[in-house]
């Protein structure tokens, strides 16, 4: 059974950082490719950021490109979200997923999808003005 656990949320202030951290179980880690998304009450979920098997190709999202590094950690079955200049948008429910689909579209270039079946229950971002 695959199990996906985030932590690593809490309240900080705008301008401020966080580390997410995403730890895996069920599934051979090396062989999936990794995502963080976020949701908002009454929003779509979008992706945050999303990286590859290997760790070598990584998809953000506008929004975040240049403040937020997603990486796959030394440490066996984890994945990190480094989230630096924070904003009060930024405000979410991140969750991270297994085996998200990290492609490119002849239409809107890299995307990551969210077409899994295994997510984590979330953890709370909330930035403050």
């Amino acid at each position: 059974q695959v199990q996906v656990a985030e932590s690593g949320g809490g309240l900080v202030q705008a301008g401020g950082s966080l580390r997410l951290s995403c730890t895996v179980s069920g599934l051979t880690f090396g062989d999936y490719a990794m995502g963080w998304f976020r949701q908002v009450p009454g929003k779509e979920r979008e992706a945050v950021a999303c990286i590859d098997s290997i760790g070598i190709n990584t998809y953000y999202a506008k929004s975040v490109k240049d403040r937020f590094t997603i990486a796959r950690g030394a440490a066996k079955n984890m994945m990190y979200l480094q989230m630096n200049g924070l904003k009060p948008e930024d405000t979410a429910m991140y969750h991270c997923a297994a085996d998200p689909i990290l492609r490119v579209s002849e239409r809107r270039g890299k995307e990551c999808v969210d077409d899994t079946s295994y997510w984590g229950q979330g953890t709370q971002v909330t930035v403050s003005s």
